[in-house]
């Protein structure tokens, strides 16, 4: 691929519509930007929609540190049929009577109450982990038999949003406050079974990751009628995603922090900041480095030349 610059590095949230891939979206955003270095935190599957955070130019640096442990959701989860991938693109592997308890609001909560909690969690066969080197789906769509080992996850909330009832296929819409690593999909299959039936995913939008809600999210569109200045209007703040400190430098500091040259530690920074903590270094609205407490001082871990933009929106 060709490369090219827009000059700016920062992170954006865009509204990932249905019936794209992540992948999609970043070829989207490329375009509208005007920069080949694009990447996403946090894949969603084509047939959800909601929030995806991007980085642009230095900032894809950023992704793998991004803070997104916890995670919203909506979700329709439609009762009566188990699929091959646990949600709506798969094929009917197995199905079961749904009686008239599913259309009751106080069953329906009582069941959802449940989920609350910590489990340990089967992801769907058809996902993105990695087995033996190759992906999960991949080695599904050939045929091959893929055991996932069950993970830790946490539903932190579980909430009944409407019930409706649509040629004759009873569904749940549900709000759920999960933690990072969460597949909705394997909630809705478990889900169906705990209560002696057989369920899917059949609607999924991502309405918060991490602090980056909806309401802070450009949709595809708005992004390719305003281009680059439009996206730097909506810039999310890099602080916002980072669980460390920050830390102002003066424009010496920065020479220094250019060059790599190790900083001294600021006297109130002492006490607060153990051995090996990380710490944001700002300089002008912009991350300059992600640098840590290394023997009394703060040595390189991360730089960002230009400057991550956005600090303080």
């Amino acid at each position: 691929m060709k490369r090219f610059s827009c000059g700016h590095s920062f992170l954006l949230g865009v509204v990932k519509p249905v019936g794209l891939s992540s992948h999609d979206v970043v070829a989207r955003v490329r375009r509208a930007v005007g920069e080949s270095k694009v990447g996403h935190a946090g894949t969603l599957d084509p047939l959800a929609s909601g929030v995806l955070l991007m980085g642009i130019g230095q900032a894809t640096r950023l992704l793998g540190l991004v803070t997104l442990d916890d995670k919203r959701y909506r979700a329709r989860i439609s009762f009566g049929s188990e699929t091959s991938t646990d949600d709506a693109e798969g094929e009917a592997v197995r199905t079961a009577p749904v009686d008239r308890r599913f259309l009751d609001g106080d069953f329906a909560r009582d069941a959802l109450a449940t989920l609350v909690g910590d489990h340990m969690q089967v992801p769907p066969a058809y996902s993105a982990i990695s087995v033996d080197g190759m992906r999960a789906y991949a080695l599904a769509r050939k045929g091959a038999e893929v055991e996932l080992a069950a993970r830790p996850i946490t539903v932190i909330s579980s909430e009944l949003v409407a019930i409706s009832q649509d040629d004759g296929t009873v569904s749940w819409t549900c709000d759920f406050h999960v933690s990072k690593g969460t597949f909705i999909r394997a909630l809705a299959r478990d889900l169906g079974r705990s209560l002696g039936t057989a369920a899917h995913l059949s609607a999924l939008e991502r309405t918060a990751s991490g602090t980056i809600s909806l309401d802070r999210c450009m949709t595809l569109d708005e992004l390719a009628e305003g281009g680059l200045d439009a996206a730097l209007a909506h810039m999310v703040d890099p602080l916002s995603t980072l669980p460390y400190r920050s830390l102002p430098i003066s424009d010496d500091e920065l020479a220094d922090v250019l060059n790599g040259r190790q900083l001294d530690l600021p006297k109130d920074d002492a006490a607060a900041l153990p051995e090996g903590a990380p710490v944001c270094l700002i300089h002008d609205a912009r991350l300059m480095g992600i640098w840590e407490r290394r023997n009394g001082k703060l040595a390189a871990r991360s730089n960002f030349p230009s400057g991550i933009e956005g600090v303080g929106r």
